[in-house]
């Protein structure tokens, strides 16, 4: 695999942990919806840990969810699954850091390094994975609230870190795609990794029977 392939697919697992990072505590996961040409004297905007309300002057004032158990299902489950996109990441740079071929640690071979660089492009991808479920599972209800005919509250809204969170997965999954052609490595290693000696025939000098008669005359 090429050596420029495989860093651009580091390059963008690292990216994608830092705008999973940002998605996870950006306060607009959701925004509150002005589509019915209402004007409002503020504007209330949630994400998985608090929810914020902001006033005409700009200024904001933000509350913490206190209670775990009261909060939607959906909610849960989308910080946890965030919390292991954030792990699966930094799991995956440490690991694929290892087996670059432009970076010598140690005395490891190309077949080790080839393993390193496949395992953590898998978990880039499994971490992108959650991410995306996370954001995903949570646009959808929000999607599903707007338009609940039965919803007499208010409205919201897709926020930003929804499409910063969007975008993180996708870094994550391409660049891990990329980490992981490095099994290919692997796998040709093992493939031509037989002996250096093996399959050779070892012929004897052509002198060594003559002094070897001699010495016995």
């Amino acid at each position: 695999m090429s050596t420029a392939i495989e860093a651009t697919g580091y390059l963008m697992v690292v990216i994608s942990l830092l705008v999973t990072g940002t998605s996870l505590i950006n306060d607009e996961w959701k925004i509150s919806s002005v589509s019915g040409g209402i004007i409002i004297a503020f504007r209330e905007t949630e994400n998985l840990w608090h929810s914020c309300a902001m006033n005409s002057a700009g200024i904001a004032e933000c509350r913490d969810f206190t209670s775990l158990l009261a909060l939607p299902s959906h909610v849960q489950a989308c910080r946890a699954l965030m919390i292991i996109a954030l792990l699966l990441g930094l799991g995956a740079i440490m690991v694929s850091m290892l087996g670059l071929k432009c970076i010598h640690i140690g005395t490891s071979s190309d077949q080790t390094k080839g393993k390193l660089a496949g395992t953590g492009g898998i978990m880039a991808m499994v971490g992108g994975l959650c991410c995306m479920i996370a954001v995903s599972w949570y646009a959808y209800r929000v999607v599903q609230d707007f338009y609940d005919p039965f919803n007499g509250g208010m409205r919201f809204e897709l926020g930003t870190g929804l499409y910063l969170g969007w975008g993180g997965a996708f870094l994550s999954i391409l660049g891990g795609g990329l980490l992981t052609c490095g099994c290919r490595r692997a796998s040709a290693a093992t493939r031509s990794g037989y002996p250096a000696n093996q399959g050779k025939v070892y012929k004897a000098p052509a002198n060594s029977d003559k002094e070897s008669s001699r010495a016995y005359v």
